[in-house]
C-alpha cells in the first residue's frame, strides 16, 4: 500500500506546484492502487448491485487485478454502459441514476483519486461540495462568519448542471493540465460509454456518468473554471474602497450629545437624541466607493452576497450568465437565478433561509447587517408530514417486529440528524415541533408492538441524558446491559435546539484515507490469498454479503460452516477459493480445512 500512498503524494506535490501531470497513464498498472480501491469502495452499498453485467464485488480476486491491468497495458480496456434507473424526487419528478459494472467502479475510483490528489490542491477555497474535509456546514460558516454587511443574494441556478457538461470542454480542461494522451483518451471513452434504459442502449453525447464515483469530482474540475472567473474577474471588479465613510447625519448628532453630556446636561433630556441616534446608521451605507462582493458554491448551487447597488447585481447576474454560455456551454435559469434583497427577503442555500439582520431599537448589540441562517417554514411542514397524517401523528407499523432497541434508535438517528443539521439555525426551536410529531409517533409505533398504552410506555422507556451544554435532558432511550462490556444505548431527544452558529458538525466528506491508507484487515487477508475455510491457497477470491442480517438463515436448524465463521467474525466478507466459493453459492457443504485456519 505505501506504494500507492507514494504514487499519490507525488501528484499530489504537482498539483501543489502547478506542475502538469505526465505520464500518469502507467500509474494505473500500479497494483498497490487497486487493492486502495477496493479497501475503499468494497463496503459501499451499491458494491453488490449489478450494473448490466453479473459481475459484482463479490469473487473479487487478484485474478481479476491483474487481469484489469493487463487489459490497461495494451489499451484494450472496453468500459460497459452503465445500466440507468430513476429514483424520485422531493419534487415528484425522477433523477436519472447509472449503476456501473464493478470492475468500472473499482477503475473509476483509481482514475479519481490520481484525480483528486492533483487538482484538489488547485481548487478554490470557496468550493465546498464533494471535498475532502468541507461540506454543507463549512459553506454555511463561511457565509455567517465572513458576510455581513451585503446587501442583495444572487441565488444561482444551472439548467441540468452535470447532464449538460460538454465532453470537448472538460476534456479541453484536463489537457491543459494533464500531458497523458492514454489517459485523457481512457476518461474520454468513460465519457461516451453510454447506458442502457430497459436494454436499449443509447450513446452519451454530453453530462458526467450519472452514479459514476468520479462524476462529482469531474463537474467540480469543469465548474473550477467558473470559480476562477468569479474570483479573478467579478470579485476584483466589484470591490472597492476599505471601509465606508462615516454618517454625516450620525457624527453630527452623536458630536452634539457628547458636547450636551459635557456641559452637565441631564440624560433626561438627551433621551431624545440618543433614539434618534439609534435610528440612524453610523456609516453611509450608499457610499459610491465602497463595494464588496461574495462567492460560495456547493456543486452546481452557488450563492453571491453583493454590497451595492441592484442595478450592479443585476450586471454581476448578466456577466455570470454570459460567462457560463460562453466558456462552459451551460445555462443560467433565468426565472430560477434570483436578486434577492438581503435584509427584507430570504434567499435559499442547502437548505436554509440567509438574510441579513436589521433592528435598529437594537443597533447597540452591533447585529446589524450580520448574516442570520434560519430553517425554512416548509422544511418544518416537510419533516412533520412523515409522522403525521390529517394534522394526527401516526405510527411506524412496519419496524413493529423489530426490537424496541432498533426502533428506538432508528427515529433517535432521523431527529439527530435534523437537529444536528440545522444547529446552524438562528430559529432552530421550531424543530419542538418536529420534536412533539415523532415522540408521538414513537409511542405509538411501541404501543402498537407491545399493545399497550403511551402512559405505561413513558415509564418503561423514559430516561435523563446530559446535553452538550451540561443540561440534564429528559429523552426516550433503551438499554442493553452487556457482560464485561459497555452497554448499548438507543436514544431518541436529549438534544438541545439551542443555536450552535460555530459548532464543528461532522458531515463533512470524511476522506481520511486520501492519501494514506493504513493495512486495514480487508487488504491483509486479500494479500494472504488464503482460504479461510480449508486453507488452500489456489485461485482464492472474496466472498461477499449485503449485510450481516443476510446470515440469518430461517429453516435451517444447523447454520453452514461459513455462516458460521462470518457470524462469529461479524464480518461481510470471507476469503474462500474458488471450489469453497462455488458450493456457498450452490448450497452445499464446502471443502473441510487441510489444514488449521
Amino acid at each position: 500500500m505505501r506504494d500507492a500512498d507514494t504514487t499519490l503524494a507525488i501528484i499530489q506535490e504537482r498539483g501543489k506546484r502547478g506542475l502538469n501531470l505526465e505520464g500518469v497513464y502507467r500509474r494505473l498498472y500500479n497494483q498497490d492502487l487497486f487493492l486502495r480501491a477496493y479497501g475503499r469502495i468494497y463496503k459501499n452499498a451499491g458494491a453488490m448491485t449489478k450494473g448490466t453485467t453479473d459481475e459484482t464485488v463479490d469473487a473479487m480476486s487478484l485474478g481479476k487485478i491483474d487481469s484489469i491491468i493487463n487489459l490497461l497495458r495494451y489499451e484494450r480496456y472496453r468500459w460497459h454502459p452503465a445500466r440507468r434507473i430513476y429514483i424520485p424526487k422531493k419534487d415528484g419528478k425522477q433523477r436519472p441514476l447509472g449503476i456501473p459494472s464493478w470492475s468500472d467502479k473499482l477503475l473509476q475510483e483509481i482514475v479519481r483519486s490520481i484525480l483528486d490528489a492533483y487538482y484538489e490542491p488547485q481548487f478554490s477555497p470557496h468550493s465546498h461540495g464533494f471535498r475532502p474535509e468541507r461540506g454543507c456546514h463549512t459553506a454555511l460558516r463561511e457565509i455567517y462568519t465572513t458576510w455581513t454587511g451585503v446587501k442583495w443574494f444572487i441565488e444561482g441556478d444551472i439548467k441540468g448542471c452535470f447532464d449538460n457538461i460538454d465532453h470537448s470542454v472538460l476534456l479541453t480542461i484536463l489537457r491543459e493540465k494533464i500531458q497523458d494522451g492514454r489517459f485523457i483518451g481512457l476518461i474520454e471513452n468513460l465519457l461516451k460509454a453510454g447506458y442502457c434504459e430497459e436494454w436499449d442502449y443509447r450513446p452519451t453525447y454530453s453530462g458526467t456518468p450519472q452514479g459514476g464515483i468520479i462524476s462529482p469530482l469531474l463537474a467540480n474540475i469543469y465548474l473550477d473554471r467558473f470559480d476562477k472567473f468569479v474570483e479573478t474577474t467579478l470579485v476584483p471588479e466589484y470591490t472597492k474602497g476599505d471601509h465606508r465613510r462615516n454618517n454625516p447625519e450620525y457624527v453630527r448628532l452623536a458630536s452634539k450629545i457628547r458636547r450636551l453630556r459635557k456641559k452637565g446636561e441631564p440624560e433626561g433630556n438627551l433621551r431624545p437624541l440618543i433614539a434618534e441616534l439609534k435610528g440612524l446608521h453610523s456609516t453611509d451605507l450608499f457610499d459610491p466607493a465602497y463595494r464588496r462582493l461574495r462567492y460560495i458554491r456547493y456543486a452546481d448551487d452557488f450563492l453571491l452576497g453583493y454590497a451595492g447597488t441592484k442595478a450592479e447585481a443585476e450586471e454581476i447576474k448578466a456577466k455570470l450568465g454570459n460567462f457560463l454560455r460562453d466558456n462552459l456551454k451551460l445555462e443560467l435559469s433565468q426565472n430560477k437565478t434570483l436578486i434577492t434583497h438581503a435584509q427584507s427577503e430570504k434567499a435559499k442555500f442547502l437548505g436554509y433561509h440567509v438574510s441579513t439582520y436589521h433592528n435598529m431599537e437594537n443597533r447597540h448589540q452591533g447585529l446589524t447587517g450580520h448574516i442570520v441562517l434560519s430553517i425554512p417554514p416548509q422544511v418544518i411542514e416537510e419533516k412533520v408530514a412523515r409522522y403525521t397524517k390529517d394534522g394526527e401523528p401516526i405510527g411506524r407499523f412496519e419496524p413493529t417486529h423489530d426490537e424496541d432497541f432498533s426502533i428506538v434508535a432508528r427515529y433517535g438517528a432521523e431527529y439527530r440528524g435534523i437537529v444536528q443539521y440545522y444547529a446552524f439555525a438562528r430559529n432552530r426551536f421550531w424543530l419542538n415541533r418536529l420534536y412533539g410529531a415523532m415522540w408521538r409517533s414513537l409511542f405509538k409505533t411501541l404501543g402498537s408492538k407491545h399493545n399497550t398504552t403511551t402512559r405505561q410506555l413513558i415509564k418503561s422507556f423514559l430516561g435523563r441524558t446530559i446535553s452538550k451544554t451540561g443540561k440534564i435532558m429528559k429523552c426516550i432511550q433503551v438499554v442493553i446491559e452487556r457482560k464485561d462490556k459497555a452497554p448499548l444505548y438507543a436514544r431518541f431527544g436529549g438534544i438541545s435546539l439551542t443555536p450552535e452558529p460555530f459548532a464543528e458538525i461532522e458531515d463533512t466528506l470524511k476522506d481520511r484515507d486520501r492519501l494514506y491508507i493504513g493495512h486495514n484487515e480487508i487488504i491483509q487477508r486479500f494479500l494472504a490469498d488464503e482460504c479461510e475455510l480449508c486453507g488452500s491457497r489456489k485461485n482464492v477470491e472474496v466472498h461477499h454479503i449485503r449485510k450481516l442480517a443476510d446470515l440469518q438463515i430461517e429453516g435451517r436448524a444447523e447454520r453452514p460452516r461459513h455462516v458460521k465463521v462470518m457470524a462469529s467474525r461479524r464480518r461481510k466478507t470471507l476469503m474462500v477459493c474458488r471450489e469453497c466459493h462455488e458450493a456457498i453459492h450452490a448450497g452445499q457443504p464446502t471443502r473441510k480445512p487441510t489444514r488449521k485456519v
